[in-house]
């Protein structure tokens, strides 16, 4: 066959992903050649996953699993959603990859969308990126580019203890946790930490020396914190006093997970940039940085950031499939209502001792450190969660999850509890 010719797709059934779909090979098998050829950043994984439908996974052993961590808030859709997978074929047998050099109409489109939903002001723009850290090194940059006068140069970030915006070493540098940090310093400079929710100690330390301030409204890796009632309007009020940037983060919380576009939403505050990922691509990888008005969007000017992939056909078109669903089928109204019952749900469970969270981002802590123990005992009876520390269980499943589904953890939870406590 030419190899310029257009090659057959017809043999899908015999393709080397049917293949693998189709193998036999156990799920120890497969840890056993993962090991052998993946980097060992992540350890060895917990499961070998094969296949998924809604809020439902199987591994490669067979085992049905309720998903309650939606790849850490990522499947905003489930697993395999039928119109978003549809709209992604329909995308890549059309147009897949142009490079930054063109645009396309789902970019174009998504752009637009989002300024609608973010409720950004005229002069507003969108930056693509694949991930959330990558959205984040963007704001980064857009940080720096916040420089000041020659006189008073704008020198610092101020970023939250307990903070996690990513692992890319301008986003490292803005995460609080030593253990991720320690081992590549010397980081990007410039950046503190304040003490979390301690509205004093942000006000003290926002002057005309601070280029940005970096805030999840609630922070995820940190066990599910939201920020006090109060604190974002503070923010708000001593950036704009000092002239330095409020960015906020909510690559885990935006696109629904709370029940609203954005969890800073009630705050009743603009910000001058926000980041998105995660749920925004419902599965597919796709970031975002939204520059609110004329005066933030100019910091960033043409060949200053870029990226090959990002903003792509088929991105783009799978993160328009995922928010039509999410704006046409009152998933958001769901997602506050399942939410408040859930919460209500965990409260009760004799052994948790502090539910925290908006909408469908949730974290529980425990009355023993058996968090580690409680997801293994999940695994074992068919649910995903995660222990984000050593008693606190984080929950962020797909926001189609069912009030059944939820049921069915928080009648099996008690006896995962126990079980965790016995193999202690």
């Amino acid at each position: 066959m030419n190899p310029t010719e257009t090659a057959p797709t017809t043999d899908l059934e015999h393709s080397p992903v049917a293949e693998l779909v189709q193998s036999r090979a156990t799920g120890a098998q497969w840890l056993s050649r993962y090991n052998s050829s993946l980097l060992g950043v992540f350890g060895t994984p917990q499961r070998v996953l094969v296949r998924g439908a809604g809020c439902l996974v199987w591994d490669a052993d067979g085992k049905e699993y309720l998903d309650l961590l939606g790849g850490i808030a990522v499947n905003a859709l489930g697993h395999a959603h039928p119109f978003v997978t549809s709209v992604i074929s329909s995308q890549l047998a059309t147009l897949g990859h142009v490079s930054n050099f063109f645009t396309s109409p789902t970019q174009i489109a998504l752009a637009e969308k989002l300024l609608e939903i973010t409720r950004a002001p005229a002069g507003s723009r969108v930056f693509f990126a694949n991930s959330g850290t990558e959205a984040v090194e963007a704001a980064f940059k857009l940080a720096r580019r916040n420089t000041g006068s020659e006189e008073k140069p704008r020198t610092k970030v101020i970023a939250l203890e307990g903070a996690f915006h990513g692992r890319t070493m301008g986003a490292l540098a803005l995460t609080a946790k030593e253990a991720y940090r320690a081992p590549f310093a010397p980081l990007p400079g410039g950046v503190e930490h304040v003490p979390f929710g301690d509205i004093d100690a942000l006000r003290a330390a926002v002057d005309d020396t601070v280029a940005a301030v970096f805030l999840e409204p609630i922070q995820g890796e940190a066990g599910v914190r939201p920020l006090p009632a109060g604190y974002l309007r503070a923010a708000r009020e001593a950036t704009s006093a000092a002239g330095a940037l409020l960015i906020l983060d909510e690559v885990q919380t935006g696109i629904g997970r709370t029940g609203k576009w954005l969890a800073s939403e009630d705050a009743g505050i603009m910000p001058d940039a926000v980041t998105l990922a995660k749920g925004l691509g419902g599965g597919f990888p796709i970031g975002a940085l939204v520059t609110y008005g004329p005066e933030t969007s100019a910091l960033l000017t043409a060949g200053q950031h870029g990226t090959t992939f990002g903003g792509n056909p088929v991105a783009t078109a799978a993160a328009l499939a995922t928010l039509h669903v999410l704006e046409n089928q009152q998933v958001l109204g769901h997602v506050r209502k399942l939410g408040e019952h859930l919460r209500a749900g965990l409260a009760a469970v004799h052994g948790v001792t502090e539910v925290r969270g908006d909408g469908l981002l949730i974290g529980f802590d425990l009355d023993a450190d058996v968090a580690p123990a409680v997801v293994t005992a999940g695994l074992g009876a068919g649910f995903i969660v995660n222990s984000p520390g050593p008693h606190t269980i984080r929950l962020a499943p797909p926001l189609i999850l069912t009030t059944e589904q939820a049921d069915r953890f928080l009648a099996a939870l008690p006896a995962l509890l126990q079980t965790a406590k016995d193999a202690q």
